[in-house]
């Protein structure tokens, strides 16, 4: 069996045969570069191949190789060992598959990620949820008409950082707002400090694609995040240069529809490939202590001028940064926003950590337990006779 090993198939779960992705490709061309060829020892074993997961839904995976993409599933001693659900596989991981049948492999490993986007899970959950992994670049993409949101832009921004993926910011539906709107949007953006590449463009009238299209590289992976009706799945669609994603037309208000339900990635003619993410309406932020640094990297070129090495910024006498926002050099919102995403995720990073060690605390009190019962009953009482 090699590496390509992995077969296209048809039923009731097969790939959608409007993906767009090309018939014939290879490893490299999805992505496998010598990155991941150097971290195959001890993870690819005699007998198995290379794929990577382009679909989850619901615990059900689609995974493509060099013959095309098919079902998978979990191994049971995969599914046994991983400790949460981030050691899952998640679109754009690197995995490692046997065949069970000509429409069915079961992964059995998985590769380190290169880069990833997560959020804290949605709710009062404190742990990570996995969106996509192995990305290049995110298309962060904020609607001109009624999603526009400098801290909202921030936090996308912060969660790219803390993923080690460059971001580009896109502007859609600029259809809809005049051009002194959309200047003093992108003027806003640079004021903010934000220096992230920028790319305006309207899914309508087709202005911008083409910039955007320049941006994308064959066997390079790119992924659009966003709230839900900013032009996403329309965005993908266009680039596609079909309507392989559903999409609804926008309410009265010229308002988007959410439309995207799940996570897949999808090859383009020019070879390079993106992965549509539903919506978000939660974007919290676990373990981004250094995106939010990095996010913020003017407060941190600022800091260095404190009074007190471990300054917060907050209170402290001799604070270069309270003295650059009294002095008009840094805004108040920047600033405040830097205050509440470094808060939020310290909350959230202290609450994960007690929670992991309430879980730990918990194993060892069921293994100690089980121990004393089993003592207790003594060699050869659970027998039956």
């Amino acid at each position: 069996m090699t590496p390509d090993h992995v077969h296209s198939h048809d039923g009731p779960h097969s790939p959608d045969p409007r993906s767009g992705a090309r018939p014939t490709l290879t490893l490299r061309d999805l992505g496998y570069d010598e990155w991941f060829a150097e971290r195959a020892e001890g993870v690819l074993e005699p007998g198995h191949c290379v794929a990577r997961v382009t679909a989850v839904d619901r615990g059900s995976y689609l995974v493509r190789g060099e013959r095309g993409e098919t079902r998978a599933e979990l191994s049971g001693r995969l599914r046994y060992i991983a400790e949460s659900g981030p050691d899952l596989p998640c679109v754009g991981r690197w995995v490692v598959v046997d065949e069970a049948s000509p429409d069915l492999v079961i992964i059995q490993g998985v590769f380190p990620r290169k880069t990833f986007v997560r959020r804290k899970s949605p709710g009062r959950t404190v742990g990570f949820q996995m969106i996509a992994a192995n990305i290049d670049n995110a298309f962060i993409v904020q609607s001109c008409h009624y999603d526009f949101n400098l801290r909202r832009l921030d936090r996308y921004l912060v969660v790219a950082s803390e993923g080690g993926i460059e971001p580009v910011v896109v502007l859609s539906k600029i259809d809809l707002v005049d051009p002194q709107e959309l200047e003093a949007m992108i003027g806003s953006i640079r004021e903010a400090g934000i220096g992230a590449s920028l790319v305006a463009l309207s899914n309508t009238s087709g202005e911008g694609l083409d910039e955007l299209r320049g941006l994308l590289a064959p066997g390079k992976t790119y992924c659009l995040l966003g709230s839900s009706g900013v032009g996403k799945s329309t965005l993908i669609n266009r680039l596609l240069g079909s309507e392989t994603l559903e999409t609804k037309a926008v309410s009265a208000t010229g308002e988007g529809v959410h439309t995207t339900a799940r996570r897949h990635l999808l090859t383009l003619e020019s070879g390079a490939m993106l992965i549509d993410t539903p919506g978000m309406r939660e974007l919290g932020l676990l373990g981004s202590s250094d995106g939010v640094e990095d996010s913020f990297s003017e407060i941190g070129d600022l800091a260095g001028a404190c009074r007190f090495s471990d300054c917060t910024h907050t209170k402290e006498p001799g604070c270069a940064v309270l003295a650059a926002v009294e002095a008009g050099e840094l805004s108040d919102e920047r600033y405040g926003n830097y205050v509440k995403l470094k808060k939020e995720t310290e909350f959230y990073d202290l609450s994960y950590v007690e929670k992991r060690q309430k879980d730990k605390d918990l194993g060892k009190f069921y293994k100690t337990a089980k121990e004393d019962v089993d003592r207790v009953k003594g060699p050869g009482r659970n027998r039956r006779v």
